[in-house]
C-alpha cells in the first residue's frame, strides 16, 4: 500500500476513534469516564498511527515488512523484547493474581523473567544465524521444507491465537472500565488498531511502537511502586502486614498454594514459565530483525535487564494495591471482588495514588502495551501463513514478494477478526493463566523441533512432525481434560487430568515421541546441518 492511500486511511480511521471515544465518555461505567485517559488514549493512539504511516513510507520488500530489514540494533531490539514480555499479562494478570492469591502471583513473575535469558543459551544465535524470517525457516535447513513448514504454521498459529485472547481480554476490561464502552465494541477497536499497525507498518512499525510502550510502562511502574512505597514510609514489611490484614485468608497468601497440589505440578508450572518462552514464535521472530548474533546477544541483554527489573515492581504493586484498595468499596463491590474484573487491580491502584490523573497515564499506557504486544502476535501469525504456507509450501518458493505481503496483510484481518471474537468467548479468563496456557503449548510443540534441530543431528522430518503434533495435542487434550477447562468452564465435579499446566506430561513426550520416530525412520534425513552444533557454531 503507498503512502498515499495510508495517509488517506489514517484520515478516515483518526475522526472515527475520536468519535468512538467521545461516545465513551458519554456512559459511564462504575466510577465514570475518566477525560484524562481518554485524552492519553487519544495521543498515544494518534503516536502510534503516526509511527505506522512512517513506517508504511519505509516497507518496501518482504523483509521488510517481516524484520524490519535487519536493521534494528541490538539495544533497540532489547527494548522491543522487553515490551513482548511486559504484557497485558505482566501488568494486569500478575498484580491481580498477586493481590487476589499472594505469593502464587509472584511465581509467575519469577517464572516468567527467567525464561529471558534461557533462549540466549539455547536458541538466540543459532536462530539468528539459521533462519530469515520465521522459525520454519531453521527448521527447514535440515529437515523436508513442505511438510515441517505446514506443521509449524499450524503450531505457531495455535500459540499465536491463545496469546492473543490473554491481550484482547485484558484490553476489553480496560476499555470497559475506564470509558463506559461495551465489552464487544472495545475488543472491535482493539482489533481494528492491532490490524492497522500490522497491515500498514510490517515489522518496523510493530517494533517501534514496541519500545515506545515499553520505556512508557517500565516509567509507569516505577513511580507507581515509588509511590506506594511512599505511602508506606519506604516499608515493605508494613505493605505485607496490611496486606495480610486485608486479605480473608490474611497469613495464608504468603504461602505457595499452588504448589499445594503435589510436586509434579509444581515442576510442571516452572517448566512451563522458564521454558516456554523459547518456543514462542513472536519473541523469537525478533531475532531475526538485528543484523548480526552479536547484536542478538545485546538484545537479550537489554531484555532481561528491563524484563526482570520491571517483574520486580510486581512484588510491590500486587500487594501494594491489596494494602491500599483491598476491602475498599470504591474498588471493590460487595462480595469483595475488584470493579471491572480481577485483572482491574493495577488500574484501581494508579487511581487510589494519583486520582484521575495517574490512572488516566497507566490506563493507556496498558493500552499502549496492549496493541503494541497483539501487534507482534498478530505479525508472528500473518508470517506463518504469508511464508512458510503461502510462499514457500503452496508456491514453492515462486511467489513474488508483493503477492507474498499481500496473503500476510489478508491473513492479519483475519487473525484480528478471529481475536476479536476469541476475546468475547473468554472475557472472564485471567489474562496471566492464558499466558502460561500458551507457553505450555509452545514448550511442547516448536520449541522441541528447535532444540532437536539445533543440537541432534539424528532428527528426521517424519520424526519431528509426528512428535511436535503429539505434544501440542497432549498440550491441548490435557489442557481441557484438567481443572481449568473441565471443571472451571465445563462445571464438572473433578478434574480427569490433575495437572495444571500438562508441560510436564506433554513436553516430555514430544521429546520422546520425535526421538523414537526418528531412530525407526528408515528414510534419510535431509543434508543440512551434520550435527547439532556444526553448522550453528
Amino acid at each position: 500500500m503507498t503512502a498515499g492511500k495510508f495517509a488517506k486511511t489514517l484520515w478516515v480511521l483518526i475522526p472515527a476513534l475520536m468519535a468512538g471515544t467521545s461516545a465513551m465518555a458519554a456512559e459511564p461505567a462504575g466510577g465514570g469516564a475518566n477525560p484524562t485517559a481518554i485524552g492519553m488514549f487519544i495521543a498515544i493512539v494518534l503516536v502510534t498511527l503516526g509511527i505506522t504511516a512512517w513506517a508504511a513510507k519505509r516497507t518496501r520488500s518482504a523483509s521488510d515488512f517481516y524484520t524490519a530489514g535487519g536493521h534494528i540494533s541490538g539495544f533497540q531490539n532489547g527494548i522491543a523484547l522487553a515490551g513482548d514480555f511486559i504484557s497485558a499479562g505482566a501488568l494486569l494478570g500478575l498484580a491481580g493474581l498477586v493481590y487476589a492469591s499472594g505469593f502464587d502471583g509472584l511465581i509467575f513473575a519469577v517464572g516468567y523473567s527467567t525464561g529471558l535469558p534461557l533462549v540466549v543459551f539455547l536458541v538466540a544465535e543459532r536462530l539468528r544465524k539459521l533462519g530469515r524470517f520465521t522459525i520454519a525457516d531453521v527448521l527447514a535447513t535440515r529437515l523436508d521444507e513442505r511438510p515441517i513448514r505446514m506443521f509449524t504454521a499450524f503450531a505457531t498459529l495455535v500459540i499465536v491465537v491463545f496469546y492473543l485472547i490473554a491481550q484482547m481480554v485484558g484490553a476489553g476490561q480496560l476499555i470497559r472500565l475506564l470509558f463506559g464502552l461495551d465489552y464487544v465494541y472495545a475488543q472491535i477497536i482493539v482489533g481494528a488498531l492491532m490490524i492497522c499497525y500490522v497491515v500498514f507498518g510490517g515489522m518496523m512499525a510493530t517494533t517501534w511502537v514496541q519500545i515506545i510502550k515499553a520505556v512508557m510502562l517500565i516509567g509507569a511502574g516505577i513511580v507507581m511502586a515509588l509511590a506506594v512505597l511512599v505511602h508506606f514510609g519506604f516499608s515493605y514489611d508494613a505493605i505485607i502486614s496490611r496486606a495480610i490484614a486485608v486479605h480473608p485468608r490474611h497469613e495464608a497468601i504468603m504461602l505457595p498454594q499452588v504448589f499445594s497440589g503435589s510436586p509434579l505440578q509444581t515442576i510442571s508450572l516452572g517448566l512451563t514459565l522458564m521454558l516456554g518462552t523459547a518456543g514462542l514464535p513472536h519473541v523469537l521472530m525478533r531475532f531475526f530483525t538485528v543484523p548480526d548474533t552479536r547484536a542478538a546477544r545485546v538484545s537479550v541483554f537489554w531484555g532481561t535487564l528491563g524484563v526482570s527489573g520491571f517483574f520486580a515492581l510486581i512484588f510491590i504493586l500486587g500487594f501494594g494495591a491489596l494494602a491500599i484498595i483491598g476491602g475498599d468499596p470504591t474498588y471493590v463491590d460487595a462480595k469483595g471482588a475488584l470493579r471491572g474484573g480481577g485483572n482491574m487491580a493495577t488500574i484501581h491502584l494508579a487511581h487510589a495514588l494519583g486520582g484521575s490523573p495517574l490512572m488516566g497515564f497507566v490506563s493507556a499506557v496498558s493500552f499502549a502495551t496492549i496493541l503494541a504486544v497483539v501487534s507482534g502476535l498478530t505479525l508472528a501469525g500473518a508470517s506463518s501463513v504469508s511464508h512458510d504456507l503461502y510462499a514457500r509450501t503452496f508456491r514453492r518458493g515462486r511467489a513474488s514478494e508483493a503477492s507474498e505481503i499481500r496473503v500476510s496483510r489478508l491473513a492479519t484481518i483475519g487473525l484480528g477478526v478471529l481475536s476479536v471474537l476469541l476475546g468475547i468467548v473468554f472475557q472472564t479468563q485471567n489474562v496471566a493463566y492464558m499466558i502460561s496456557l500458551a507457553y505450555a503449548i509452545a514448550c511442547s510443540s516448536t520449541l522441541p523441533l528447535l532444540l532437536l534441530t539445533l543440537y541432534w543431528g539424528g532428527l528426521t522430518t517424519r520424526g519431528a512432525i509426528t512428535g511436535g503434533m503429539v505434544g501440542l495435542i497432549a498440550a491441548v487434550t490435557l489442557t481441557i481434560l484438567g481443572p481449568p477447562v473441565w471443571v472451571k468452564v465445563l462445571g464438572n465435579a473433578a478434574p480427569i487430568f490433575p495437572i495444571d499446566p500438562p508441560t510436564i506430561v506433554s513436553m516430555p513426550l514430544a521429546f520422546f515421541t520425535a526421538w523414537l520416530v526418528s531412530v525407526l525412520d528408515r528414510s534419510r534425513a535431509p543434508a543440512g546441518l551434520a550435527s547439532g552444533v556444526g553448522a550453528a557454531e
